[in-house]
């Protein structure tokens, strides 16, 4: 492997997702960046300057960039998840442009899973609008820990401080204090023209803060993991039947949170077995540590029945074990949630069937209330279920552990992903 090769898939890897209303500018912010931070190919600049050309536009649409499908290009709208990559001297970077429309909910929580970051954009000329107030609160609830409020289309209102300052104050009054979100940024931005994207904008000297490439590139992102709570979800038991490793066992798996060492105390689920780990295994060797996101092999002190589902956690810090949970639900199938329906759960690496005891409540996303008297569940509705499981789970809360906390179900008849929970 070359040392630039290497060099690269060592850097820090950023997530992250944009979210707005139709027309708020998503696609052609990230257009924009890749353009400015030199991330286009020649031919991919001659393919959308053609389809620009083609559309009758008057300039290069930087949109078209993302917005891939022929229905999201003739309706100038972006309906599915486009991911994108680029990376800079600093950082890799992996972008989830999702879809604004209130009917693709469902695409838009897909896209924000595994975020470190969101992007909101808001249209300078229309300020804060209830799509704004449900994308914010959908990024809160996937619990992503940075949001980057990015007003956009500033040309538009002659780069006025006075706008700006009362969106961003709007904002903070009715959703950052609403919601709770702990870690908010404003950038006022043209992604049309490039303003406050990539490079500093010399019309808006009244901005004291940085471009919005430098904010990506400088977010610290390591102190968002769990670094307390050690579990690893065993996916595959490793024994190589061979004469050079004849008695070797090892459990292999990506730590969820945490970390382990070669000698710690660990409990097995569900058996409840404590032993100690005698080595960390990795595709490089051995290892002194292991932690979040780490594929390792663990290798125990003690033969002990494993097998995939099971997890390894800390002795002394054990998640909840149990069969009956609230999770927060976004369903995602066109056929509506049935009561008391029974569906196959994967959460982590375990798989086991469920049942629905109850809805608690919907949430009205565009004003967020709790409606309680309405329990059918469809399409792209966000509630709060109740489930039980045919045997025990191994959770934490999804605001503790956004991978031990999440889960999704599937239809058993059909095998379609139905929905996706965080629990409560």
């Amino acid at each position: 492997m070359s040392e630039k090769t290497a060099g690269y898939l060592d850097m820090e890897l950023l997530r992250f997702t944009t979210a707005g209303s139709v027309d708020d500018g998503k696609s052609t912010l990230i257009g924009r960046l890749l353009y400015d931070s030199k991330a286009i190919f020649e031919d991919q600049m001659e393919a959308i300057e053609i389809s620009s050309k083609k559309r009758g536009d008057e300039e290069v649409d930087l949109a078209l960039l993302t917005d891939g499908l022929r229905a999201e290009r003739e309706q100038g709208i972006t309906i599915d998840v486009a991911y994108r990559y680029f990376a800079t001297p600093k950082r890799k970077f992996i972008i989830a442009d999702t879809p604004g429309h209130i009917q693709y909910t469902r695409n838009m929580v897909t896209g924000a899973s595994t975020a470190n970051a969101a992007l909101i954009l808001v249209d300078a000329r229309n300020g804060v609008i209830e799509q704004t107030l449900r994308h914010s609160y959908i990024a809160n609830l996937l619990q992503i820990p940075h949001l980057i409020v990015c007003i956009n289309k500033m040309d538009l209102v002659d780069y006025s401080q006075e706008t700006y300052d009362k969106i961003k104050a709007d904002y903070q009054k009715n959703i950052v204090d609403k919601l709770n979100i702990k870690d908010v940024c404003f950038i006022p931005i043209s992604a049309k023209l490039g303003d406050n994207v990539v490079d500093a904008s010399t019309k808006m000297d009244w901005y004291s803060g940085t471009p919005l490439l430098d904010l990506l590139e400088n977010i610290k992102i390591v102190d968002d993991r769990n670094h307390g709570d050690s579990r690893l979800p065993v996916q595959y038991v490793i024994r190589p039947q061979s004469d050079e490793f004849h008695d070797y066992r090892g459990y292999a798996g990506r730590v969820a949170s945490g970390v382990f060492h070669p000698g710690d105390k660990v409990r097995v689920l569900p058996s409840g077995i404590e032993t100690t780990i005698e080595a960390i295994d990795s595709f490089t060797g051995e290892q002194e540590v292991a932690f979040t996101p780490q594929s390792v092999t663990l290798r125990l002190s003690d033969n002990i029945d494993i097998s995939r589902g099971d997890m390894i956690v800390d002795a002394n810090n054990v998640p909840n074990v149990g069969q009956e949970f609230e999770a927060m639900l976004c369903w995602m199938n066109e056929r509506a949630m049935m009561p008391r329906g029974k569906y196959t759960i994967k959460h982590t690496t375990n798989e086991t069937r469920c049942m629905i005891r109850d809805v608690k409540f919907k949430v009205n996303v565009d004003t967020l209330d709790e409606v309680a008297d309405d329990k059918l569940v469809g399409l792209n509705d966000i509630a709060c279920v109740s489930f039980k499981a045919a045997k025990p789970l191994f959770f934490d809360s999804y605001k503790k552990n956004r991978l031990t906390g999440s889960f999704i179900l599937i239809d058993e008849g059909t095998n379609e992903t139905v929905a996706a929970g965080m629990i409560l």
